[in-house]
């Protein structure tokens, strides 16, 4: 799980070479964009945003939907890239379907909404309802590109991985693209229910081929060999997390960071996989 020696890693194919794609002048220029967080773009270091999209096959004019966007680092660079380029973002939010939707949910989409509100930024964004009771994620065969980040393990947790990766496939157009990025177990076994967030790069593939994609190429762009995934709170110990205490404890003043600091943000599996067609 050594990260590659070249300083932006290319794909690791599996049955043959995958060129390396040179990455657009546009999608620079939405990662150097001064509307970003301060916080999202000190992450950049970790996370890889031009390298990985570009292995993900991002190209203008894509209908690209983003699965649990989260705090909105990815959105920040997709909706301004989905503007500038005649392309569409779409961002999945609380089903406001469900009856059963909590307050706390409703009120969470809709700060997320007015955040990213300026459509001078981020141009009109379009959300979809996304839940364990959810409808499909958009027309069958209309999106070029559907990503996931950092969230399998949550959908292992809470049993609805097999859902969404069947509506993935559903929505996207034939050849159409699932990415995927998320906490990688290997070599360490996976452990059982995930409960430290690392899943096993194995349990990834065995369900997106169950849901019917093929994998189509690897990356090592955001692998961390110093993670050694073995720390007290999980992968939660380690940056932005940064957790001190055990779930709805409050904060330890006195848990040394410096170790965990080190490390950086966690060793992460970077896949591509296909709708065939």
């Amino acid at each position: 799980m050594l990260r590659l020696a070249s300083a932006c890693a290319v794909a690791l194919a599996l049955s043959a070479a995958v060129p390396a794609q040179a990455a657009d002048a546009q999608l620079q220029a939405a990662v150097d964009a001064a509307h970003r967080a301060p916080a999202n773009k000190a992450r950049d270091a970790a996370r890889h945003p031009v390298e990985t999209l570009t292995f993900w096959g991002l190209k203008p004019k894509q209908t690209v939907i983003e699965l649990q966007p989260g705090g909105g680092y990815w959105t920040e660079i997709l909706a301004p890239y989905a503007k500038a380029t005649g392309g569409t973002y779409v961002a999945t939010a609380a089903d406001l379907a469900n009856p059963q939707l909590s307050e706390a949910a409703k009120k969470g989409r809709a700060t997320f909404e007015a955040k990213y509100a300026d459509a001078a930024v981020y141009g009109p964004i379009k959300y979809v309802n996304f839940g364990p009771v959810s409808g499909p994620l958009g027309p069958p065969g209309s999106a070029d590109l559907v990503i996931t980040a950092r969230n399998i393990h949550n959908w292992m947790m809470n049993g609805s991985l097999d859902k969404i990766l069947k509506d993935a496939h559903a929505v996207l157009k034939p050849g159409g693209v699932l990415a995927v990025e998320e906490h990688r177990a290997d070599p360490k076994p996976e452990l059982p229910g995930v409960t430290n967030g690392y899943v096993a790069t194995a349990t990834v593939i065995a369900a997106a081929e169950k849901a019917g994609f093929k994998l189509d190429a690897k990356s090592e762009i955001n692998a961390n060999p110093k993670d050694t995934k073995d720390h007290p709170f999980g992968v939660w110990t380690l940056p932005p997390t940064r957790q001190s205490a055990r779930s709805g404890q409050p904060a330890d003043p006195n848990f040394d960071r410096a170790k965990y600091d080190a490390i950086g943000e966690s060793d992460r599996m970077t896949l591509r996989f296909v709708k065939a067609g």
